[in-house]
């Protein structure tokens, strides 16, 4: 199984102007949430636990962002997912069959919206068309992001960019990386 090292340099790759990264700040969570409330239906009890097929998502999820190498990035990123799940359901619990399938598939579609516009600024197709895990490094490219920006990991942070090069603003009226 791949490293942490290796799946965000992979997935920079797909990712370095600037304004794609800002749209997925956004895109991604929303997809994330929307996941996460679309899942949230049927709920069980289980040994004193409301579970839903979210928490059954998640976990082995979980498991795999903490096993890549990079611990603290994947608590942070296993934790920020359960976040967004416990809002999910807590949105759910409130809602009747209709608003939450329409909330559910709305936020899911302009959460989309979001990562394509910012494609387009990158010029290139997301990550996850040549290599479906790329659904699951989204958040983790999301997560490591904001752990960068506040001074985590310089050490990773330079490797990818080692690998993918440095983030930019592409010229529009250039013609798009292969």
């Amino acid at each position: 199984m791949r490293q942490a090292t290796e799946l965000l340099s992979q997935y920079a790759q797909y990712h370095r102007d600037r304004r794609n990264i800002v749209t997925h700040f956004i895109g991604i969570p929303m997809i994330v949430f929307a996941v996460g409330v679309l899942l949230s239906r049927p709920g069980f009890e289980l040994a004193g636990w409301h579970l839903t097929p979210a928490w059954l998502v998640f976990a082995p999820l979980a498991l795999w962002y903490v096993t890549r190498g990079q611990f603290m990035l994947g608590l942070a990123v296993s934790a920020g997912t359960a976040l967004m799940l416990v809002l999910a359901q807590q949105f759910t619990a409130a809602s009747s069959t209709a608003a939450w399938l329409g909330w559910g598939v709305g936020i899911f579609v302009v959460g989309w919206v979001f990562q394509f516009v910012g494609h387009y600024y990158e010029g290139r197709k997301p990550a996850f068309v040549d290599d479906i895990i790329g659904l699951a490094v989204g958040p983790m490219f999301v997560v490591a992001e904001w752990m960068f920006a506040i001074g985590w990991n310089k050490p990773l942070l330079h490797e990818i960019e080692r690998v993918a090069g440095p983030t930019l603003l592409r010229d529009l009226a250039h013609p798009a990386r292969s």
